[in-house]
């Protein structure tokens, strides 16, 4: 199949994520990043909410594993499931997270005798920050759930929470990211967003990380890290974007590789490719690039609309506590990732922030 620089190979996913009315988290984020890159995606829906959590109130439903299950068992029976790859992200509830991944169990007995032609990519949605913001029982659903996936992608603490290690240290992550590949057989990590100077690197302050890898045939990481400037501002959905981007550009990475990685199980690299030559590698600094360009233009959309919307706020017989929280939300919408306005650097990013490999 043929190539360009500016589309990834036809690809069709299936996304089981949140959704909001207003903004860009979860499926709504998820599905317009994939479509924009030339993915077909049909989405599952496991919320659906006026807006995200950030705003710190929301009207809507839950979808219940139960709804899941019999939106894909209505897939099912149409013969709709020649998904190549499962995106999977928040989950509501330990039956939620159980129902997906009985569907990617599902997709995967569908692909038998196909090595590659089915990838789950799961991000295992649980905390952050130090804290669990869903239900303790996810923690175990999750746990039993990652041994299927492909690819994982979770944040500092979901890696502390999968691998039982408190991370303190760049050792301590790196041994988290290999009990991982060595507890639950995951082929390829992905651990996003890591202040690595508050480990204790030599990383400067001002420098997020991403941590990836892909393990070698005898169950060792091969790691890798991309640094990227970070930025003052509290985003939502970046993870969101990160996962549907890295579908994207890992398919774009794959292909380039040729016919023989493609149809292997899980994308698993030779052991003799070079942790910073990965397919894995090469899609990260794509994505990263991507969303660095657009959360700056972001950043400015920003800051004009607070100066636009400065002093609107009626004050009229409102609490000091009411008029803090106006202004909350005033700040939170004007952080709304502006990715519409913005989907060129979504398809053709100009890679600034290369992968290097692993070496604390």
């Amino acid at each position: 199949m043929a190539l360009t620089k500016e589309n990834v190979p036809e690809t069709k996913v299936l996304a089981i994520a949140s959704h909001v009315c207003y903004g860009f988290v979860g499926n709504t984020m998820a599905t317009f990043v994939m479509q924009s890159l030339g993915c077909e995606v049909a989405a599952i829906n496991t919320v659906h909410f006026s807006n995200h959590t950030g705003y710190c109130q929301v009207k809507g439903t839950k979808t219940s594993a139960e709804d899941i299950r019999n939106l894909y068992e209505g897939l099912t029976q149409s013969y709709l499931t020649d998904f190549d790859v499962l995106l999977s992200g928040y989950a509501p509830s330990a039956a939620a997270v159980e129902a997906v991944g009985d569907i990617a169990q599902d997709l995967q007995r569908r692909a038998e005798g196909k090595p590659g032609s089915f990838f789950w990519a799961l991000d295992p949605v649980m905390g952050d920050l130090g804290r669990l913001y869903v239900a303790e029982d996810v923690v175990p659903a999750y746990k039993k759930a990652v041994r299927h996936a492909d690819l994982i992608l979770p944040n500092q603490f979901e890696t502390e929470t999968l691998s039982g290690i408190k991370i303190a240290n760049t050792t301590d992550l790196a041994n988290a990211i290999t009990s991982i590949h060595k507890t639950y057989g995951v082929p390829h990590i992905i651990v996003t967003s890591v202040q690595l100077s508050s480990l204790g690197s030599s990383t400067p302050s001002g420098l997020m990380t991403v941590i990836g890898s892909t393990v070698r045939s005898d169950g060792t990481p091969r790691l890798f890290r991309v640094d990227i400037p970070a930025l003052e501002c509290n985003f939502n959905g970046t993870g969101d974007m990160f996962a549907a981007l890295t579908v994207a550009r890992l398919r774009e990475a794959i292909f380039a590789a040729g016919p023989s990685l493609r149809n292997t199980k899980s994308w698993v690299s030779p052991d003799d490719v070079a942790p910073t030559d990965l397919p894995l590698a090469k899609s990260t600094e794509k994505v990263l690039s991507s969303m660095h360009s657009v959360l700056l233009k972001t950043m400015e959309s920003r800051e004009a609309e607070l100066a636009t919307t400065a002093n609107t706020i009626d004050a009229t017989g409102l609490t000091e506590e009411q008029l803090q929280f106006r202004e909350h939300l005033r700040r939170t919408k004007a952080a709304e990732v502006r990715v519409i306005r913005n989907v060129d650097f979504l398809r053709k990013p100009t890679v600034v922030f290369k992968a290097q490999q692993w070496a604390e």
